[in-house]
């Protein structure tokens, strides 16, 4: 079990644009949140052929609820909360999600 931050990302109005900003300056900034233990993201296909609601979808890890809260209150998380303005011209959707895998013990 862990926890997750879901960033739903609209569609931007430039996707390169987007794109490039995200790995070249978003992730850094990401990557720096305390706690965190995994982060992935990537770009929406629908399974069949529709507009998929999202853009793209970042997944932000956390081991427990302290220290996504510890993670979520930090300097380096409102760095990267302050950076959205600067690509995510389509909005951005954010909720947590305890996760529980259905696989593993």
């Amino acid at each position: 079990m862990s926890m997750r931050v879901a960033v739903c990302y609209g569609m931007p109005e430039d996707p390169a644009a987007f794109d490039r900003h995200y790995a070249d300056v978003h992730v850094p900034l990401a990557r720096s949140v305390p706690g965190l233990v995994d982060f992935t993201w990537g770009t929406l296909d629908s399974l069949d052929d529709s507009p998929p609601p999202y853009y793209a979808i970042a997944s932000l890890y956390f081991a427990d609820e302290a220290s996504l809260k510890a993670g979520l209150a930090s300097p380096e998380m409102k760095a990267a909360g302050k950076d959205l303005r600067n690509f995510a011209t389509g909005g951005v959707t954010m909720f947590t999600q305890n996760e529980r895998s259905v696989l593993r013990p």
